[in-house]
């Protein structure tokens, strides 16, 4: 679930929350790749137990990249996928369990969504073709050069959709992926890695909370497992705070706003489709070595650490004399609770909650408030009190009204001052051109850097063009011909775009800001009357079901397969209802393929049921519309609108279905079939030779896994059909890719631990369960004497912050001086010579014991030290005549800050604890010894 603008206001409010991950790179020797050990401690100086890998985020940017060119066939996208999933093994080194969680069969809430998407996406990628073609024709008629047209089969990202060829073809790769790792990896050696494929109902989030509530209420689970679940979506925030682990961890790609994306006609940088003028692809490198090689960064990682998290919501949710004792994690539930108004996935958020306004921080005041008159909190286990829930959101109702004026004071202040500045340009004090990129100005002080031009060619195009437009504006004609106007008493008509009114947006009709804006409201989205009090308690009760259904959903599993919203609005809540929700079996895949795509997608269902979508005389033709309608509500950009799609009727779609079920072949029949999780160990792991003595009895039977053998994990194994078995290759389904021939790993179907009807997991934080330290700062601190206060960086609360060595103090002196005139080292070369030619010779003269050639080239070598074997007090260091005056003045200055700079410990002057050096210092002398060069550095500390 995506909600706009949580995790950009969160991590604002919330900073500390926020680490930078630490990759480990691989390294290459004469050519040959050095893969890195991951059975290594973690770079990151944390250790994780479990790594839950919501597949969906890392299919879409591997199969359909936005910054980089697509893959060209399938066979890439799906090395392109493990390679993105042995990066983040390589961040995260679980040591326990590896958890792969394909996105199955969704809830029909859910269908209803993934509907809205999969048409818009039919529908945009429809229009950017026809636009494609139109500016085409323009640029070739105007004279302009394009590359030909490459005629290639548009990548549809519908087909990431369970059901598909493309789902299935998915499944095969990472098994034999699973398969090879846990032969060659020796970090995967004692890992238990579980595949829920799409075969598998559920959303992959929620099959991974799904696994961790059911073992968290075994009684051989380990209540410090720490945690690490990978994924871009907001709510998995919300899902990581529901399961009340105290060691949960979130990984996510960073978020890098305004990235270049080449044009999609002439494949350059710097401009946009409608912008392109057809010139010429300027040539990369000396022979136009780089021409198919965009510039694209690698992406880097971030960590979320939900543990300080939970620390700011503590102090933020903290109340005093309330009637009841107070619960942090009890608070901590409601604060999910409210996070589902202003988002979610299932239900329409409420018109008059906005992140970017403040929307959270007005619904915690307003629950502060409210809380002490509820008697209690709003939920409990993910069930919710609706009588409290009902004064919430009446406070909310009393605020509609000025939240909607302020909102549109702001709305027309922006519109204000944005006319002001566009009539301040057209008054002279615009320049004639504004370029772009490099050479667009800066305001003064920003933290912006300037970008660079990606396209020169064609900002020079474009201050050509403005130039001879500017030349065509004669200012003489143009103040005679207004001058003939205004004598003919005709005046000047003025442009649309200078007049001072603005035709009033379209989504804008129901005006919230003026009175009366309710009957308005209900008018044009639902076509019924204010006072139709038996439609507005209709609407109410599917909005208070929904919000039980969804932090259900968040908290004991998925209460209904078959509720959804049945509107594409909701206005407010005034009456409360009890709720019955009853479970059925879910959507098959083929069905739910029925049910989420649109016609232009059908090539991804058999021929008998893609007739359905577009003959004239199907009984469900109606569920296709070839165009629908966007509507803004609100909103600025068509992403943001409410897509009005008919809803898909359950009955009439299975009606449909039974005539054609009889027309699918025996693949199609095994892919519309469910499935179960599949786990794999390697031979070194205790569970191995359980699972070979299963397999040699061939029983049919469910057994159940004994958690002394699988690190505390339950639950109920069953033979595989198609089983990855020792001493069997693994064949590989990528032709480029070589089959396991000698396999040591097996794999199992796998089904977490079952129970009875009515069983609530309970959602607090089990006991022996130990608490991270605190990271953020006591309020109390500076009362308490206890010093200046020391950040923790990272997860290792006894990191030593960084200092400056002898080593790093020569190379800043080498640059400048504190009273900045050229540096005690300005006439030796820089370090970048030390791995050089003279390196090498100095250290062949210095075995052969050649002293006077020694000494002449260490005058032009290394700074940082003399090379094995080499004396300094015998050889001392001469800069010419004044050369020792420079080293005495500079010495005392540069000692005594790195005495400073070393001593900062808790004892020392400024509260840190002394740096202790482990390595053997032997022989070195440091910098407070006076004029005495410091001898070699130890060996392994450099790498010559």
């Amino acid at each position: 679930m995506g909600v706009p603008a949580f995790f950009r206001w969160l991590s604002r409010k919330y900073a500390s929350i926020i680490v930078h991950a630490v990759e480990e790179k691989a390294k290459e020797c004469n050519g040959v790749r050095i893969p890195v050990d991951t059975s290594k401690p973690n770079p990151n100086e944390v250790e994780f137990d479990n790594l839950y890998l919501d597949m969906n985020g890392i299919i879409h940017p591997c199969t359909h990249p936005e910054d980089k060119p697509a893959p060209k066939n399938e066979d890439e996208m799906m090395v392109a996928i493990f390679e993105y999933i042995d990066r983040l093994f390589n961040i995260v080194r679980p040591r326990r369990v590896l958890y792969m969680a394909i996105d199955g069969v969704a809830p029909r809430a859910k269908m209803n969504q993934q509907r809205s998407r999969r048409f818009r996406a039919s529908k945009e990628g429809a229009e950017l073709t026809e636009e494609k073609k139109r500016i085409r024709e323009e640029i070739f008629q105007r004279g302009g050069y394009l590359p030909p047209e490459e005629i290639k089969e548009r990548f549809d990202s519908n087909c990431i959709t369970p059901g598909t060829e493309f789902m299935d073809n998915l499944a095969k790769c990472l098994r034999y992926y699973i398969a090879d790792r846990l032969n060659s990896d020796p970090g995967w050696r004692n890992l238990t890695v579980i595949l829920s494929d799409a075969s598998v109902p559920g959303e992959g989030e929620h099959k991974i909370m799904d696994y961790i509530r059911r073992q968290r209420a075994q009684p051989n689970h380990d209540p410090n497992t720490h945690h690490c679940l990978c994924g871009a979506d907001a709510d998995l925030i919300m899902l990581g705070l529901a399961t009340h682990e105290p060691q949960f961890t979130i990984i996510r790609e960073e978020f890098k706003p305004n990235k270049p994306r080449p044009c999609g006609m002439c494949g350059q940088l710097g401009h946009e489709i409608k912008d392109c003028q057809g010139l010429a692809r300027e040539k990369k490198g000396e022979h136009d070595e780089f021409a198919d090689t965009p510039p694209a960064s690698e992406q880097e990682f971030i960590f979320i650490r939900l543990s300080v998290l939970r620390e700011y919501l503590e102090r933020e949710l903290t109340m005093a004399s309330l009637p009841f004792p107070f619960d942090i994690e009890r608070s901590i539930d409601d604060w999910v609770f409210m996070c589902f108004f202003v988002g979610n996935d299932f239900l329409p958020h409420l018109p008059s909650l906005e992140i970017r306004e403040g929307a959270i921080d007005r619904l915690v005041g307003i629950y502060k408030d409210v809380v002490h008159k509820t008697g209690g909190y709003l939920t409990e286990n993910g069930f919710v009190n609706l009588e409290r829930v009902e004064l919430i959101m009446q406070a909310v109702g009393v605020a509609e009204d000025n939240i909607f004026k302020k909102r549109r004071e702001d709305e027309e202040s922006f519109r204000k001052r944005m006319k002001e500045k566009k009539k301040r340009m057209k008054g002279g004090e615009r320049p004639a051109f504004l370029p772009s990129g490099q050479f667009a100005p800066q305001a003064l002080g920003g933290r912006n850097a300037p970008r660079p031009v990606h396209n020169a060619r064609q900002a020079a195009f474009d201050m050509r063009m403005q130039h001879n437009q500017n030349l065509k504006l004669e200012p003489s004609t143009s103040f005679c011909t207004r001058s003939s106007d205004m004598a003919d008493g005709r005046g000047v008509k003025r442009k649309a775009e200078d007049s001072d009114s603005e035709p009033e947006p379209e989504d804008n009709i129901s005006r919230l800001w003026e009175e009366g804006w309710k009957q308005r409201y209900y008018k044009n989205k639902f076509d019924v009357d204010v006072t139709d009090e038996k439609f507005r308690r209709k609407v109410v009760k599917s909005y208070v079901e929904g919000l039980c259904w969804v932090l259900r959903y968040y908290y004991q599993g998925c209460a209904s397969w078959k509720w959804y919203f049945p509107f594409h609005y909701y206005d407010q809540m005034g009456m409360v209802f009890d709720l019955f929700l009853t479970v059925v079996q879910p959507f098959k895949p083929l069905e739910q393929l029925m049910g989420v795509f649109p016609a232009a997608s059908g090539n991804f269902l058999p021929q008998s049921w893609q007739r359905l979508m577009t003959e004239p005389d199907s009984s469900i033709i109606d569920f296709y519309p070839d165009d629908f309608a966007i509507d803004l509500n609100g909103k600025k950009f068509a992403w943001q609108g409410v897509a009005l799609l008919p809803f898909v009727d359950e009955r009439r779609l299975r009606a449909a279905l039974e005539e054609v079920y009889p027309d699918l072949t025996p693949d199609e029949i095994q892919r519309n079939s469910l499935g179960s999780d599949l786990l794999f160990v390697g031979r070194s792991h205790p569970l191995s030779d359980f699972l070979k003595e299963l397999y040699q009895t061939n029983s049919e039977e469910s057994v159940e896994m004994s958690p002394e053998l699988c690190h505390g994990i339950s639950g109920t194994l069953t033979l595989d059909e198609d089983p990855v078995l020792p001493d069997k290759p693994v064949r590989s389904p990528i032709p480029v890719l070589r089959d396991v021939v000698e396999n040591s790993a097996i794999g199992i179907k796998f089904k977490d631990p079952q129970y009875k009807e009515g069983f609530v997991f309970k959602a607090t934080v089990l006991p022996g369960a130990k608490i991270p330290a605190k990271v953020l700062k006591p309020g109390d601190w500076e009362k308490s004497n206890r010093g200046p206060w020391r950040p923790q960086l990272g997860f290792n609360p006894d990191r030593r912050p960084a200092h400056l060595d002898q080593s790093a103090f020569r190379a800043l002196s080498h640059n400048m001086s504190r009273d900045r005139k050229p540096g005690f080292y300005s006439n030796a070369p820089p370090p970048c010579a030390y791995s050089g030619f003279l390196y090498y010779l100095s250290m062949i003269f210095t075995q052969l014991k050649l002293p006077r050639l020694v000494n002449n080239s260490r005058q032009q070598g290394s700074l940082l030290g003399a090379p094995h074997g080499f004396s300094q007090q015998q050889y001392p260091r001469q800069y010419g005549s004044d050369a020792s005056r420079g080293w005495s003045q500079g010495m005392p200055s540069t000692g005594a800050a790195f005495q400073q700079n070393q001593y900062r410990g808790r004892g020392g002057p400024s509260g840190y604890q002394p740096h202790q050096d482990r390595r053997d210092n032997r022989g070195r002398q440091g910098y407070n010894s006076g004029r005495n060069y410091p001898s070699q550095p130890p060996a392994g500390r450099y790498n010559w």
